[in-house]
This record gives structure tokens, sequence and C-alpha cells, in this order.
């Protein structure tokens, strides 16, 4: 009991320190947003977890008559992970499969960025999934790292 206090204590460590971002993990990127998101999912593809779909916010932003700097958003999922949150609270569905955003800011920078997965499991009041936030960030910082490396 006292073991699983103090992992769920370590685990909300991360968590308050990204609620100001409201759950983000974003990272520059040295690539532009469309080969950032490439190689994210090269990496995922690679580890066997399921590409959703690939959005092209910009493209929209054309067809609406509209200006914006490039903007993609990849969803993409593991059942083996993720069914887990489900099994504990459904409405984290909501928030799955994960999403990955990559963008350029106004100064050319890309960034990356994906929602911590311990902030959803908060979100959504799931403690008894400590060991699944820690493999998903585990592999979520592993594949974007991987996605944002130099040449």
């Amino acid at each position: 009991m006292i073991r699983r206090i103090l992992i769920a204590l370590l685990l909300l460590v991360p968590i308050a320190s990204l609620a100001a971002d409201n759950g983000l993990v974003t990272k520059p990127s040295p690539h532009s947003v469309s080969q950032t998101l490439n190689r994210l999912e090269a990496a995922l593809e690679a580890r066997g977890i399921t590409i959703v779909t690939r959005w092209s916010h910009d493209a929209g932003a054309r067809r609406a008559g509209m200006a914006l700097r490039p903007t993609e958003l990849l969803l993409f999922g593991n059942p083996a992970l993720g069914t887990h949150f489900f099994t504990s609270a459904q409405t984290a569905g909501i928030d799955l499969p994960m999403k990955a955003l990559a963008w350029e800011d106004a100064d050319g920078q890309v960034w990356l960025a994906y929602n911590d997965p311990g902030y959803i499991a908060a979100r959504h009041g799931i403690t008894d999934r400590e060991e699944i936030v820690a493999k998903m960030r585990g592999a979520l910082d592993g594949l974007s790292d991987q996605a944002i490396a130099p040449d």
C-alpha cells in the first residue's frame, strides 16, 4: 500500500510541472513540420504502434481561405496500453488515441507536442494505472526524441 502511494506521488510530480501547460510535453525540432511527423510516424510504425490518421491543419485553413503556418496532427495508438485507461475510466477515450502536434511558430521554430499520459490519467481520475502511465511516458519520450533528433 505504501509503495503504491509513493509511486502515485512520484508520478504526480511531472503532472504538477506540466499543469501550467495543460499537460503538454513540448520539444523543439530541427526539422520541418512534415519531416518531424514523418520521423515520428516511422518510429511509431517500427514499434508496431497503429497510425490512426494524419491531419494538416494548414491545408484545412487554405481550403477555408485562411493562412496558417505549417501545423500537422498525428493520431496514433497502442491498444495494449491505452485500453488500461479505458477499463479504469471510459472517459479517457476523449483523449485517446494519443496525438502529436507539430507546428512552426512565427520565428520559424518547429515544435512537437503531445499530451502527458499522467495528465490524461489525472484528468479522468485514473489512479490505478501507475505502471501503464510510466510505460507510456517512457515510450513517448523516446519516440518523440527520435523524431526530433538531428540527422
